[in-house]
């Protein structure tokens, strides 16, 4: 049987509590490399790291640039040799104040397409983002702001060629209506962590090169769960927005998982172990089971190359060809 082959597509790799810090107290090192080990090991080869805010990116580049690449052996004896790190560089609705707090917005402007035109060329930044509308978190950014810069940053996408990773909290309306105004400038992309009606649903569905990100947030609930069932497999991505949106024992979909792993509380931190609490890459193997478990798909493996394939239209073109035959098989390896 095939191995799982699974991306996920957005981890905060920049927040905190991958450095042992939460809520400002150091309880254990920092341990990137002990949950990418996790990661690899539950059959993610890819992850996005998401840059938020013009600082933000600048360390999500960073980190995608400790990758080490990996090999796999395809069945006619090829080797192949691939990146596994990768990122996005914008700035989110939340923190669209930065642009008018830098004193030039301009140069703010120019130094995220600067940043992003250097991790293009060096083969890391696959997208523009996280970039978007949330409404429910205006105490952070008024509306206005969050629009003006939202509009802004389909100039980057536009200059880079570059499709955009995308974030839509209770905004459907005017999120869809900045789409539709710059759809000559959208070359592709993803509303991630989906946790809308089903009439926001069929509006991002309405738009053919956008595709809905599904993860923890997205299953809490029978209506979550209604909603993913409209989305069609092959318009969907999957991820863990970790160090968040874990699904939780509360959750609807909880029951259809079948995975699970080791985990012990800050307090007791054991790098062999999850840490409670704190969302993980190698987590995405659960969002694939409720995925699979809701919308009645049997075969995880080939949900998962159907996700793959999504993920690789949108953000690795160059790796079509791979994705498309679904095979990866022999000897894996990282070097």
């Amino acid at each position: 049987m095939a191995t799982l082959r699974m991306i996920d597509i957005a981890v905060n790799f920049t927040d905190s509590m991958f450095k042992g810090v939460y809520n400002g107290k150091q309880c254990h090192l920092p341990d990137i490399a002990a949950v990418l080990s996790r990661a690899w090991g539950a059959g993610v080869d890819r992850i996005i790291v998401t840059g938020g805010s013009l600082e933000e990116s600048r360390e999500a580049l960073a980190i995608a640039e400790t990758d080490d690449t990996w090999e796999w052996y395809s069945t006619e004896g090829s080797m192949f040799v691939a990146a596994r790190l990768f990122c996005t560089v914008g700035v989110h609705p939340t923190r669209c104040n930065e642009f008018d707090e830098s004193g030039d917005p301009e140069k703010h402007f120019q130094a995220l397409l600067s940043l992003a035109k250097e991790g293009v060329e060096k083969g890391k930044v696959v997208a523009v983002g996280e970039c978007g509308l949330d409404y429910d978190r205006t105490h952070f950014c008024s509306p206005e702001i969050q629009r003006k810069y939202f509009e802004r940053q389909f100039e980057l996408a536009h200059l880079l060629k570059l499709p955009m990773f995308l974030h839509m909290r209770a905004a459907a309306g005017d999120f869809c209506d900045i789409l539709e105004q710059n759809k000559q400038r959208f070359y592709g992309g993803v509303a991630h962590s989906f946790t809308g009606t089903p009439e926001d649903r069929d509006k991002l569905l309405a738009f053919s090169n956008l595709f809905i990100g599904i993860n923890g947030c997205s299953l809490k609930t029978s209506e979550n769960l209604d909603a993913l069932k409209g989305i069609p497999v092959d318009r969907m991505m999957i991820e863990t927005d970790s160090p968040y949106c874990e699904i939780k024992n509360t959750h609807a979909g909880k029951n259809f998982i079948k995975s699970s792993w080791a985990s012990k509380k800050k307090e007791k931190y054991d790098q062999d172990c999850l840490v409670k609490g704190r969302n993980e890459p190698c987590l995405v193997r659960q969002v694939l089971e409720v995925v699979g478990g809701c919308k009645g798909v049997a075969d995880l493996n080939q949900l998962s190359r159907t996700l793959y394939y999504n993920t690789c239209r949108v953000f690795f073109p160059h790796d079509l060809d791979s994705a498309a035959d679904g095979l990866l098989s022999g000897v894996q390896s990282s070097k």
